[in-house]
């Protein structure tokens, strides 16, 4: 059986999740549901597919103690360091070729660290199938999010009409990636039947990525090459660092994904989440008979549809609010409205302009 590798891509700062997810905390190693981190319960539903030492994490400095405390299973030399964040273009292609060096010819899967997917066995099945797909030549495939409502802050997938089944799954060529959607635009795509939420899941073989960067983003392929150089040198972390400096900072979305023309998704009903919000809340956890989702402290009268957290064992009273997300942590309340809890990062940006950044 071909060797199947993983690559979690866990070096983002969860800045809409503020104030909880801070710098040197973010998201992805905290519990938003369930007992476990998100990046615990990520590994723990690749390893019923793969072994730990097939699984790779890409991060930055600061991360990494992190992971080692939380992941202490996995091999030392599978936590990938960033020398500084580039987006996910670079991030792929760095870990493609340290995984190439290890397992030649190996198909990855590419996903972030940060999602809540409820039904695991069908997410594990639904990965044999698109490692099987992606075994042919010049081969990529995405996982496609079936969407329940309009939502405005995910890219879309639109497939053709182009069907295969394998596995009993549905197997559908892509038509084109599509940027994040207005209102209008978003309910237009719900209603079809061939859109679908852009996961940000990737499965390819490691050869297939690296000839699409060789092809589609030049420059990236270019610099690969230059590290590889360097892998049998004594002064190769410097080299692969300094020449990861030189990488465009771009998605691999727009570098790849938007310009490939032999792209596969398959659609999926998991559960799915990418929590990338405060109202995610609202769609992962159970309410109260008043629309609320309530954590720690909390006493509410004629509240109703407020997300409410208390982290820090003080008492949070609520009185005839609505709409309302409240945050307390030990050094700063956050509060704003549902429809406001996209724009969090906008407080990020004047606490830096305020030279605040204690508090991020």
């Amino acid at each position: 059986m071909k060797t199947i590798t993983s690559v979690i891509m866990a070096g983002g700062k969860g800045e809409r999740f503020w104030p909880k997810s801070r710098t040197n905390l973010p998201k992805q190693f905290l519990n938003i549901s369930g007992n476990k981190s998100m990046i615990q319960q990520t590994v723990g539903r690749l390893e019923s597919l793969i072994d730990i030492s097939q699984i790779f994490i890409v991060t930055n400095e600061l991360y990494a103690e992190l992971i080692r405390g939380q992941i202490p299973n996995l091999p030392h030399d599978n936590i990938i360091i960033e020398p500084v964040g580039k987006n996910t273009a670079p991030c792929i292609a760095l870990a493609s070729l340290i995984i190439e060096e290890k397992f030649p010819e190996s198909t990855m899967i590419v996903l972030p660290s940060d999602h809540i997917i409820e039904n695991e066995e069908g997410f594990i099945k639904i990965l044999k199938t698109a490692v099987k797909v992606a075994d042919h030549d010049n081969i990529l495939v995405t996982l496609g999010i079936t969407p329940t409502y309009p939502e405005t802050g995910y890219g879309y997938i639109e497939s053709t009409k182009e069907l295969q089944i394998l596995d009993a799954q549905e197997v559908y060529k892509v038509n084109r990636f599509v940027e994040k959607p207005d209102a209008d635009t978003a309910k237009k795509y719900v209603e079809s039947d061939n859109f679908y939420w852009n996961s940000g899941i990737f499965i390819w073989k490691t050869e297939t990525i690296r000839n699409y960067f060789k092809t589609l983003m030049p420059e990236i392929h270019d610099i690969l090459e230059t590290m590889k150089a360097s892998f049998n040198l004594d002064n190769r972390k410097e080299i692969i660092n300094d020449e990861f400096n030189k990488m465009p900072d771009q998605s691999i979305d727009y570098g790849i994904m938007e310009k490939a023309t032999e792209i596969y998704v398959i659609p999926c009903k998991l559960g799915w989440d990418d929590v990338g919000s405060w109202t995610a809340l609202d769609r992962i956890n159970d309410r109260d008979d008043d629309g609320n989702v309530i954590r720690g402290n909390i006493l509410n009268i004629d509240t109703k549809r407020c997300i409410i957290e208390s982290n820090n064992g003080k008492l949070i009273a609520t009185l005839g609010i609505e709409d309302l997300i409240v945050v307390d942590t030990d050094d700063v309340t956050l509060i704003c409205t549902k429809d406001k809890a996209q724009e969090v990062k906008l407080l990020l940006k004047e606490l830096r302009t305020q030279k605040l950044d204690k508090y991020l």
